[in-house]
């Protein structure tokens, strides 16, 4: 991994890194806290019993948080391009759905061919599809997943990121933000919860892919100027993973 000679080179700022790990504390922890607040103002039933309801709600908050983030970064702080339009380059829209659709079929059955070779019980943790809850989950992952966390990981924390620790990386003949990189390791940890709900194997799986995807985000988000792409990519890789538990296709 090189920096581009074209470019400054990307050297690591403690300041911008501790402002964009609150930012998303901020905004994925402080939703969680909101809605856990909201729930109970409202009687509703906890998150253990009406988890897709709760994420629902949560994303939603943290959609709202980073919004209010955004807003204030471009107004006072940070003012760049967080890419909240329709792409001002190459769109990246076919690319982004393939490979979220490639991506997550070859992570599912390697998951499952491993978990079958190393006779792991594999989960789909808290999640229980009924026919009552499926059309809940497809359009959770199908359609809203994508915008409620790739504005707040991308469009917040890689724009602003970017903006005050500027430099680029190299991988091979392709060149990215070295913020983009920053906040896929982010948004690999952002999904450490995994290790409480699968199998080791699984879950170490699971972070691999979650930072593999957070770096192409970031590389469609930089290249097209627009969050649409990692948007779509986003939703086709939740969504097709939804389908095949609720088919129970790479489940043993």
């Amino acid at each position: 991994m090189l920096t581009d000679a074209a470019e400054p080179p990307f050297r690591l700022k403690f300041r911008p890194l501790l402002v964009t790990v609150l930012l998303g504390i901020a905004v994925t922890i402080g939703s969680s806290v909101l809605a856990l607040l909201l729930f109970r103002a409202l009687h509703l039933s906890p998150p253990q019993k009406s988890l897709l309801t709760f994420l629902y709600v949560q994303h939603g908050l943290q959609l709202l948080l980073a919004l209010l983030g955004i807003a204030i970064l471009k107004r006072r702080f940070a003012p760049a391009d967080y890419g909240l339009h329709w792409p001002r380059g190459k769109r990246y829209f076919l690319a982004a759905i393939l490979w979220g659709l490639l991506l997550a079929t070859a992570v599912n059955a390697g998951s499952s061919w491993l978990d079958v070779a190393l006779h792991l019980k594999q989960t789909s943790g808290d999640v229980v599809y009924t026919h009552r809850n499926i059309w809940g989950w497809a359009l959770c992952e199908w359609v809203y997943v994508g915008p409620t966390e790739e504005i707040p990981f991308r469009a917040l924390l890689v724009t602003y990121l970017a903006t005050a620790m500027p430099g680029k990386l190299r991988f091979g003949r392709f060149t990215i933000n070295g913020a983009g990189v920053v906040v896929a390791l982010l948004f690999a940890l952002a999904h450490l919860q995994t290790f409480w709900v699968e199998n080791p194997i699984g879950a170490l799986v699971q972070q691999g892919y979650a930072f593999t995807l957070g770096v192409l985000y970031a590389y469609w988000l930089e290249k097209s100027r627009s969050i649409i792409a990692p948007i779509l990519a986003h939703n086709c890789s939740d969504g097709i993973t939804t389908v095949f538990w609720a088919l129970g296709i790479f489940q043993h």
